[in-house]
């Protein structure tokens, strides 16, 4: 039953922290700065290189530095993660000690996995010390999976990472054998019962708490589990024993969450030489993009987002994505829009692969045929423009706004994408309207000599202004169908000219009456001047 269908590989990076801290100081120049403030080893060790000293990863728990991570010489001198700093430095003064970055570990794995994807694009992380990739179907691209397992730790091992894996079946029998079992297991389909029967029960995922159980009762061995009755299991140590045994079995389904959902559309190359200048990066993205532009045009398919990523010497993988406005097939178009973030890109050491994906598509509308190089029925085509701008700026950054069926102002207009479909349009007979909204409106001082009527002058902003003609009133109501609004005061506009010739849109919120309460409903006994504000500005 197990691994009938499915093939999974675990790589377990046993030393990733401290492996991660070592080469990223192998590429740092220059000695090594120990003034940090972890840094408390011996005097009469300053001047041994650092190279040869055992590094130990320090993280605080409360007013405790304790031992995160070591390096394999520190495990050697019997150090260990979680063991206190002080008590380590006893028995190994002239360790090097240095801050954990958990964090940065997590991104640095995450990266890792991304490189991962060019032996699977099913890959995803396995925090915090590993990854899984689903291999079904893939293997045969190595010739055969012991290749392919060969060529994944290789690739770690040069670049200075302790790594061991595993192939099987189920996800739980790959993770099992790679930390438990030896340095490259791979599980023939049927096999998996067998191999796990030796392993320990912490094979199986399970958490401390369990496994000590388990170990306080004798079993030890994932064998041991096989024969005792699956009532008894769950009775006496819950469900979860259960669910990871028949996982790693096969006899329960568990499914892998990759990075990024598998691309319909996807092209790569692999390249006999590395390549590094940009003029390479250009001609090689010119390449697959026509390949799978040549496979989207037979689909009647537009881009809609595209991603570029480049598989490095050095094992890190950047990448870009690039969108449109609408689907493209414009292959000169879309080259622009991707050697534009392609540029910000470092090849590092060398290129050996590129791949390109079909992140989002759409479907082509059809387009009459062009006639005096323009399409009938358009007008001049705006999506390159906004596109270049989107992808400059940010998509969130274009809008355009769209008028609204909305009974206040600041609620009659929304932005939406500038190549947005329009929705019909809202007709109201409704007195003009300033081309600029405040949001919010602005408090002013205004002096009206009766109630009901416009303002003889208002100060805004410190300044006074005094009014030289005014039209008006124009009652709003508030939206009662708005859960909002329940509290909200009846608005009378007015369109004010000031003296200089400029011109404002004012309203008095609320009536003045005895006394007003929710949507404008009266309260004797109860006096509130109306409010005044400055919503609107004229050209």
């Amino acid at each position: 039953m197990d691994g009938a269908k499915r093939r999974y590989l675990s790589l377990f990076l046993p030393l990733w922290p401290s492996d991660r801290w070592w080469r990223r100081r192998m590429r740092e120049t220059g000695p090594l700065q120990e003034t940090g403030p972890l840094q408390e080893t011996g005097a009469a060790n300053a001047a041994e290189p650092a190279e040869t000293r055992p590094l130990l990863l320090v993280r605080r728990d409360g007013n405790l530095r304790l031992i995160h991570a070591a390096d394999a010489r520190a495990l050697a001198r019997g150090l260990a993660p979680g063991q206190r700093l002080a008590d380590a430095l006893a028995c190994v003064p002239e360790a090097l000690v240095e801050a954990a970055d958990p964090a940065g570990d997590l991104a640095a794995l995450h990266q890792l996995a991304h490189w991962a994807t060019r032996f699977s694009p099913h890959a995803a992380a396995d925090a915090p010390d590993g990854i899984l990739a689903d291999i079904t179907g893939c293997a045969h691209l190595w010739g055969g999976e012991a290749n392919l397992l060969r060529d994944a730790l290789a690739r770690l091992r040069r670049q200075g990472f302790a790594a061991r894996g595993a192939i099987a079946g189920t996800i739980g029998a790959a993770w099992a054998c790679a930390r438990f079992g030896g340095e490259e297991s791979i599980l023939p389909p049927g096999s998996v019962a067998a191999a796990l029967e030796a392993l320990p029960v912490r094979a199986l995922r399970l958490d401390d708490a369990t496994a000590a159980a388990l170990d306080r009762l004798g079993l030890r061995r994932i064998g041991a589990l096989y024969p005792l009755p699956r009532a008894d299991i769950v009775q006496r140590f819950g469900p979860a024993l259960l669910t990871r045994l028949d996982q790693a079995l096969g006899q329960a389904a568990e499914t892998l969450s990759p990075l990024l959902p598998q691309p319909d559309h996807r092209v790569s190359l692999v390249f006999a030489e590395p390549i590094a200048t940009p003029e390479q990066v250009a001609l090689a993205a010119g390449n697959l993009l026509k390949r799978l532009l040549a496979d989207l045009v037979t689909r009647d398919l537009g881009l809609r987002r595209l991603g570029l990523v480049l598989h490095r010497l050095d094992d890190t993988a950047p990448g870009c994505i690039i969108g449109t406005a609408q689907p493209s097939q414009d292959e000169k178009h879309l080259l622009k829009l991707l050697l534009e973030k392609a540029e910000a890109l470092d090849p590092g050491p060398g290129i050996e692969r590129m791949s390109l994906a079909a992140l989002a598509t759409q479907p082509m509308a059809r387009r009459q045929a062009e006639m005096m190089g323009r399409a009938l029925g358009e007008m001049a085509d705006i999506a390159p423009l906004i596109d270049r701008l989107g992808n400059r700026f940010g998509a969130q950054a274009i809008a355009r706004p769209e008028a609204i069926a909305g009974h206040l102002p600041e609620r009659a207009v929304a932005f939406v994408p500038p190549l947005q479909k329009r929705a019909a349009d809202w007709q109201a007979d409704l007195p003009p309207r300033p081309i600029r909204l405040l949001s919010p409106p602005e408090p002013i001082d205004a002096m009206a000599p009766v109630p009901d009527d416009p303002p003889l002058s208002f100060r805004w902003r410190h300044v006074l202004h005094r009014v030289a003609r005014a039209e008006g009133p124009e009652r709003l109501r508030p939206e009662w169908w708005q859960a909002a609004d329940d509290a909200a005061e009846t608005r009378d506009y007015y369109r004010v000219e000031i003296e200089d010739g400029r011109r404002f849109w004012l309203y008095r919120s609320g009536l003045y009456q005895a006394g007003r309460g929710q949507a404008g409903r009266v309260q004797p006994g109860r006096q509130t001047p109306p409010r005044w504000f400055l919503h609107g500005i004229f050209a």
